[in-house]
């Protein structure tokens, strides 16, 4: 399998970032931060794409950013 890289730019350089966000209605009120993600951006470009920390089997989030 090859790494195609980058959508945006091409790039192979990424980086990983895992984020908290609130959600709507009291947790939003609260600043209950039960929404959590792994974000996974290109270094060069800045291009970002967020997946859902709990849907995530452990596979890894690098190869799907990659293709």
């Amino acid at each position: 399998m090859s790494e195609k890289g980058c959508i945006k730019c091409g790039s192979k350089d990424a980086g990983t970032k895992d984020v908290a966000m609130t959600g709507t209605g009291l947790s939003k009120m609260f600043d209950i931060q039960h929404n959590q993600f792994t974000v996974v951006y290109c270094k060069k470009c800045g291009y970002s794409e967020f997946y859902n920390k709990q849907s995530s089997t452990g596979s890894n989030i690098l190869d799907l950013f990659f293709g």
